[in-house]
């Protein structure tokens, strides 16, 4: 079933990607790792399902490794400080070296890639008083170079190095190239491969995320984020801001983690998000059978009163669903009652067991909550067998009898011996 479930996800995300494109950054520790060639056959896969591909990468690794072979100190090792003329030497060899190894591992997966002089930049100049020598910032990206490669099926693999007109070359930091390749070409993901889980907040990771709440982390918490991840949360809220729909960061080291980062709604990692990932929504009759199935999964642990398809279709009106990324997740819904319009029952509330602990249900229930009282409803209750504190911590109601119940809903309940908990709560 979990299997065939993937599938749905994949066949629902393929046709939204097909002929759009997305800029995969990665560091260069996962050009070293040994799940890198297994990225580029995924990089394959996107391919074949007519999904275009830029790829930019890091260098960081090499760096380091490099100047230690050759004995230098390097000035800077992300392309975010100074780079003098002894770095920008070691940069360009391990650059190069890295552009050279993802070259051979497309040839390995049967793809085509080219490197060019796409990225134009300028000197940094002096920041803060500090002149910063050859470390540069992108000035344009030459997309006609980059759209001609991908029309002929060319995969273009872009360096962190640019070159002025004059042929002079600056060390840029990837993490910024990537935005600034994401944003000319209009990319609908920028997705970044990392040695890191995703973006990290006191500990904990961090999943779906809009972007304002990413910006305000920055602003207020940026001290409790790890410093590895930093950079990386900055430039997605940059991409955002700049117009990239969806920013990814995930452990590049991970297993087909950039597919399941793709093709599913819960992801690997962390997903920043420019505009309305999550929404709740008013159910349509065509979502009947995608609801019908999902609270399926509580009538057979007995958690929600059984009901059939046809009960459901006749008050799809009552309904509201939860999306995530266009994908129903969970669901509930508003039954006012018949004999006492003041009261109405919150039933059918569900979350799918992967969404659990996210907040998904609080949303849904304040959502029923609101709606009760646009239509005037004093008193809401719903009957639970399982979720009792639930309902009762997080959603405020308080133990109820049968009593509290309307006529047609008491009916109903002695009807179905479930003996569930009635729970009510107050609408002032």
């Amino acid at each position: 079933m979990e299997r065939l479930t993937d599938l749905r996800e994949i066949l629902h995300y393929v046709p939204k990607f097909r002929d759009r494109l997305f800029v995969i950054a990665m560091d260069g520790a996962i050009v070293e790792d040994d799940n890198f060639r297994n990225l580029l056959l995924d990089v394959a896969l996107l391919r074949t399902l007519r999904i275009q591909v830029v790829l930019v990468h890091g260098a960081g690794l090499q760096v380091r490794k490099t100047a230690e072979m050759l004995g230098i100190q390097p000035s800077d090792i992300d392309g975010t400080g100074i780079t003098d003329p002894a770095t920008l030497r070691v940069a360009l060899i391990a650059a190069n070296r890295v552009t050279h190894e993802i070259l051979e591992g497309l040839s390995a997966a049967d793809l085509r890639g080219a490197s060019g002089n796409a990225v134009v930049a300028h000197p940094a100049g002096i920041l803060q008083g500090i002149d910063r020598q050859l470390t540069g910032r992108v000035e344009r990206i030459d997309t006609g170079m980059l759209q001609s490669l991908l029309e002929h099926d060319i995969i273009p693999v872009i360096p962190p190095l640019g070159c002025d007109g004059e042929g002079q070359t600056y060390r840029l930091n990837s993490d910024a190239v990537a935005v600034e390749v994401a944003r000319a070409l209009k990319a609908v993901k920028l997705i970044y491969l990392a040695s890191t889980p995703g973006v990290r907040l006191q500990g904990q990771l961090l999943r779906h995320i809009p972007f304002a709440e990413a910006e305000t982390i920055l602003k207020k918490q940026r001290h409790e984020v790890p410093p590895e991840d930093l950079s990386k949360l900055e430039q997605a809220v940059r991409a955002a801001k700049e117009g990239v729909p969806r920013i990814h960061i995930i452990d590049g080291r991970l297993p087909e983690g950039l597919l399941a980062e793709v093709f599913s709604n819960s992801g690997v990692g962390t997903l920043i998000y420019a505009n309305e990932y999550q929404a709740i929504r008013k159910a349509q009759k065509r979502d009947a059978r995608t609801i019908y199935a999902l609270i399926a999964q509580g009538m057979e642990t007995d958690e929600l009163l059984k009901r059939t398809r046809a009960e459901l279709e006749a008050k799809i009106d009552d309904y509201f669903v939860f999306q995530v990324d266009g994908n129903i997740v969970a669901c509930g819904a508003l039954h006012v009652s018949t004999s006492d319009g003041t009261k109405a029952e919150m039933a059918s509330l569900y979350v799918a067991p992967r969404y659990e602990n996210q907040g998904i249900g609080l949303k849904l229930m304040n959502y029923a909550e609101n709606l009760a009282r646009q239509k005037g409803v004093k008193i809401l209750y719903c009957l639970s067998t399982q979720a009792i504190n639930y309902f009762t911590q997080k959603g405020g109601f308080k133990l109820g009898t049968p009593d509290d119940l309307p006529a047609e809903r008491r009916a109903v309940y002695d009807r179905s011996g479930r003996r569930s908990q009635v729970l009510i709560k107050l609408l002032p």
